[in-house]
């Protein structure tokens, strides 16, 4: 294994599965030195992660050590002041927060969506067999994955459709390592933000709509957010919701476009298969490769010689245990049928995390692939890939985890 490891390494990036395979044969979790100068524990066995992200020992208020030391800027207020969200709290905040954002994601809000999910589908691809018939070829991420759940959580949220490529740079550049960026990006993007969601909760505070917004604006004042928790909750959100869904979205394409025989299996025999093949790409491609840092808060004993000290930097990779061969066998392989009622009950992926800060938005994404899949191959039955799979760059960093571009080609 490499003396430190570099996330913004797109060899890594590309397939870090052989090193957590490798790190997790040391143990279910293990301190490694970080190219930015720091060290962290990763643990990546499957019992362990769901262990950790139950336990209130490991705290989800961001660690000291879990970045390079930054002087205070601009861009570092911005950045502490969005990243005040959810995610990174403990209870009793973390249970107020969840709350307020909870009911915009309840079963039967998200279900009353899949008519509209099914119109901006069948739109997009129809978009995009034109400009396969026109070019020759498209890159299916900002054809397909990308505007699609885009599109539907800025309805969800009352985000204006004409700034969604500026809000895709920023929330790509944030979410990336600052090494695998050009120097700036990452503060510029911090800063834009900021300003960007500050603007867009007056304008809710003016002319309040439906979304979800427009609700907690209107819902602030006692026990409801103060500004700032407005601020981080509207990053949060529309990062979080569509992030998800673009790498499920296009990693699926990639492993169908890969694996013809899961495809056609898929398409001959309907909707539980399709519903097998999106539980499978959510443990076989993890669209979130790690959770937020925690922090342990006293010495914890994992098991398996894995001691964790008190006030250590801590990531559960969701992707590596989501490999682990103690619970998937053949963990490498894409096997939906893995999922299916009569595939040997495979132990549930934690793709959306475990625990008190398991992801809001989960139906909401499996309902977006379950409908988008179908038509998109339905609509687009000759669909190619137009690059080695092999030689595809993917996101950068230990958060997000999916290809960058996806480049396809209709009938040759």
């Amino acid at each position: 294994m490499p003396d430190a490891l570099n996330p913004a390494d797109p060899a890594f990036a590309r397939d870090p599965y052989p090193y957590y395979a490798r790190l997790r044969a040391e143990g279910p979790a293990a301190r490694v030195a970080l190219a930015n100068g720091t060290h962290a524990w990763l643990v990546t066995g499957y019992r362990q992660a769901r262990e950790v992200l139950a336990d209130p020992r490991f705290s989800n208020v961001p660690p000291r050590a879990a970045g390079r030391p930054k002087p205070d800027s601009p861009a570092q207020r911005a950045r502490g002041c969005l990243a005040r969200h959810m995610l990174n709290t403990d209870a009793p905040d973390h249970t107020r927060l969840r709350r307020l954002s909870t009911a915009a994601f309840t079963p039967r809000r998200v279900d009353a969506l899949r008519p509209r999910i099914e119109r901006l589908t069948a739109d997009l691809v129809g978009e995009t067999a034109e400009r396969l018939a026109r070019d020759g070829s498209v890159d299916l991420v900002d054809a397909f994955a990308f505007p699609l759940p885009v599109l539907v959580i800025g309805e969800v949220l009352g985000v204006p459709e004409a700034d969604r490529a500026d809000l895709r740079t920023w929330t790509y550049q944030v979410g990336s390592p600052a090494d695998a960026l050009a120097p700036g990006a990452v503060d510029e993007a911090w800063t834009s933000l900021h300003a960007y969601f500050t603007e867009l909760i007056a304008q809710k505070r003016r002319a309040p709509g439906d979304d979800l917004f427009s609700a907690l604006v209107r819902d602030a004042g006692e026990g409801g957010l103060d500004d700032g928790e407005l601020l981080a909750m509207a990053f949060l959100l529309l990062f979080a919701g569509y992030e998800t869904t673009m790498n499920l979205l296009a990693s699926a394409s990639l492993l169908l476009l890969t694996h013809p025989g899961e495809l056609a299996t898929a398409r001959r025999e309907g909707h539980d298969r399709w519903a097998a093949v999106t539980e499978e790409v959510l443990r076989h491609a993890s669209p979130l490769e790690g959770t937020t840092w925690r922090r342990t808060t006293e010495r914890v004993d994992l098991g398996g010689g894995a001691v964790i000290p008190a006030d250590a930097s801590v990531l559960v990779v969701l992707a590596a245990a989501n490999r682990d061969p103690e619970y998937f066998p053949a963990p490498d392989a894409f096997r939906p049928d893995r999922y299916l009622a009569d595939g040997g009950r495979a132990a549930a992926h934690v793709a959306f995390g475990h625990g008190p800060h398991f992801c809001l938005g989960s139906r909401l994404a499996r309902l977006e692939a379950a409908i988008a899949l179908p038509l998109l191959f339905a609509g687009l039955p000759e669909l190619t890939l137009a690059a080695d799979p092999a030689a595809l760059d993917y996101r950068p960093g230990l958060l997000v985890r999916g290809p960058r571009v996806l480049p396809v080609r209709g009938a040759v």
